[in-house]
């Protein structure tokens, strides 16, 4: 069977293009852009792949090899409800569906159990703390990982293994496709607005799908915020559990996620707690969470309130009162959506620096917030230290100035193609 992925170089898409091939099914695709996640597939033998999305090029692809069943994001049908691939494979009666559909249906086919990483913040890097520890612990395992790290592709189906794991986003609702054998919930905090007009229905989206899993790993806030009674499935762990400091990997919310992970270790595997954080403080990291471009210099993908209070945290524990923030938001309509949650958010870093917003699946209702009106809305003490910026030789030269220093200098960035993210390679890594 040939699936053609719409959006291939996506973190959603790639690694489940990568879990196809190895599978057993032909695999091509298509982007908008090169990316790094393009070339990273070619390294993992799924070259074909067209850079351009039209009728022409499907049309190409499918005369090539007929294409039995297109698969897309989310993002796509979202930004591009008349893409010019919908209409050709509606045209020619090839099975179209999203991500969630394909992955289930390989789950049923090989007959594993879906462990489910949820949670408005914290998923990637869970999911990595997962991959990881099972793999140090010699249980089989399937997964897909959508960042790179240096211990796993970021896709892969063993053929010995009974589980997969898989980070399952509440993003368009996609999380409520799937019924896990066991779910960790990492938080939850009111997000995609765009999706949920209300805090409640965000928080009704949980409890559907805690509802489907088998087995649940929960925070005790977080049971209390849904005003949810635990199951007898159901682990609900404290918030401030002294154990936890067991667990030495720097930043407060790594230390939780970890914690998190070997719990549910134990409760599916009868692991002991004191093997998994074992294996845990060995963990070496994952792309774009908190991670080092170079001496002093890092990228986080933190974008959502929580998140960057989190690579805060991380930062001042790692740089104390010499951390300086580069700041691009992600998306326009989501920094209408917390413009409030930004006024006192960086108060406490020694320099910012505002670009940009890197901008998809917009509202083009809203006001475009520039740089000096994002400015504009920080707290006093913020806007005296706040540089409105550009990816632009003099930001360059400034955040070599800073490392000169001997400042800590954390960008935060969650875009793609074009973003500080790809900025940040481009000019600093070696």
């Amino acid at each position: 069977m040939h699936i053609f992925f719409s959006g291939i170089g996506g973190t959603g898409i790639g690694p489940l293009a990568l879990v196809a091939q190895q599978s057993g099914y032909s695999v091509s695709g298509s982007d908008k852009q090169a990316s790094q996640y393009i070339d990273y597939l070619a390294k993992h033998g799924i070259s074909d792949v067209t850079i351009g999305q039209s009728a022409t090029n499907i049309a190409a692809a499918h005369s090539k090899n007929p294409i039995d069943w297109y698969v897309y994001s989310s993002a796509v049908a979202i930004e591009q409800p008349n893409h010019p691939e919908f209409a050709f494979c509606q045209a020619n009666n090839i099975r179209m569906s999203k991500r969630d559909e394909l992955l289930n249906e390989i789950i049923t086919q090989k007959q594993l159990n879906l462990i489910a990483v949820a949670g408005t913040h914290g998923k990637t890097t869970t999911t990595a703390l997962l991959v990881w520890a099972l793999q140090q612990l010699n249980v089989p395992a399937g997964y897909i990982l959508p960042a790179k790290s240096s211990f796993a592709d970021m896709g892969a189906c063993e053929p010995d293994a009974k589980y997969f794991v898989y980070e399952c986003d509440e993003f368009d609702r996609n999380f409520l496709h799937f019924r896990p054998h066991l779910s960790l919930v990492t938080g939850i905090d009111w997000d995609h607005p765009d999706i949920f007009p209300t805090r409640e229905a965000y928080y009704q989206a949980f409890r559907e799908f805690i509802a489907q899993s088998d087995y649940n790993v929960l925070w005790q806030s977080d049971v209390n915020r849904l005003n949810r009674n635990p199951g007898e499935k159901d682990r609900v762990l404290s918030d401030t559990d002294e154990k936890m400091k067991l667990i030495t990997l720097a930043g407060e919310v790594n230390r939780r996620n970890a914690w998190q992970v070997a719990q549910s270790i134990n409760l599916l595997f009868a692991i002991p707690l004191d093997k998994s954080i074992a294996v845990l403080n060995t963990f070496p990291g994952v792309s774009r969470r908190f991670e080092q471009i170079t001496l002093g210099l890092y990228s986080d993908y933190a974008h959502t309130t929580e998140k960057i209070r989190g690579a805060l945290q991380i930062g001042q524990e790692i740089a104390g009162d010499n951390l300086v923030v580069v700041y691009e938001g992600l998306h326009n309509t989501r920094q209408h959506f917390i413009r409030d949650d930004l006024t006192h958010l960086f108060d406490a870093v020694k320099q910012l620096y505002i670009v940009p917003s890197y901008l998809a699946r917009e509202d083009p209702s809203l006001e475009l917030l520039t740089t000096p009106k994002l400015k504009a809305g920080l707290s006093e003490a913020s806007q005296s230290k706040t540089t409105a910026s550009a990816l632009s030789n003099e930001l360059r030269l400034a955040i070599q100035q800073h490392l000169a220093a001997g400042n800590t200098v954390l960008c935060l960035s969650a875009g793609g193609g074009g973003s500080l993210d790809e900025w940040l390679r481009q000019n600093f890594a070696s």
